[in-house]
């Protein structure tokens, strides 16, 4: 079995058309064409897709809260690896430095990518691996996974949102973080992200 370690990117972030409440995170090798579809809960997605966004919540979610905890005690995270696939199920560990030390931490694949986020640090998997999970996408560079986040068609948030102006949408985006409805916050980054494509 090949131990050929592969760096893996954040393609995007679906909702799952295949389970309900759940979603679908890309990873895409950094330097080919294959990907990894993984299908995460609700909980984490919103967690990814909020530091992928930008959003700051007010208060820590679980994810930065671990970011703090493991600062204060002097914990770093160097790399993400998802390290095995059994039953459909993605198993990755958390490589920790501290005092020189590395350390490694057994971690459910939605939280160790959320953590990577926070900490900065690259997501590897092993050739084996990639080789198994992996599907090539037919899709053009325009076409590349929109990163969704929102349980709402896409319809109803259109109708509600399309008659604010930038200025408004932007206040209410910042009442949605500000309230921590990320749902909804979602929503309204999309109408902003739509307009300014247009």
């Amino acid at each position: 079995m090949s131990k050929k370690k592969i760096k893996l990117n954040i393609l995007g972030l679906s909702y799952s058309q295949t389970q309900s409440g759940a979603y679908a995170l890309v990873l895409a090798e950094e330097e080919g064409e294959r990907r990894i579809p993984i299908i995460i809960g609700g909980v984490e997605a919103q967690s990814i897709a909020i530091k992928l966004e930008g959003l700051e919540p007010p208060r820590p979610l679980t994810h930065d809260l671990f970011l703090n905890f493991s600062k204060t005690f002097g914990i770093n995270i160097t790399e993400v690896v998802i390290y095995k696939l059994e039953e459909g199920i993605f198993y990755s560990e958390l490589v920790c430095q501290k005092d020189g030390e590395e350390l490694r931490i057994d971690s459910r694949t939605s939280d160790a990518v959320a953590l990577s986020l926070r900490f900065n640090c690259p997501i590897y998997t092993y050739e084996s691996i990639i080789e198994s999970a992996g599907i090539v996408l037919d899709v053009n560079k325009d076409q590349e996974i929109e990163l969704e986040v929102d349980d709402a068609p896409q319809s109803s948030s259109d109708s509600f949102y399309s008659d604010k102006t930038i200025d408004e949408l932007n206040n209410l985006l910042q009442e949605a973080v500000k309230n921590e409805d990320y749902e909804k916050a979602s929503e309204i980054r999309d109408e902003i992200q739509k307009r300014s494509a247009s």
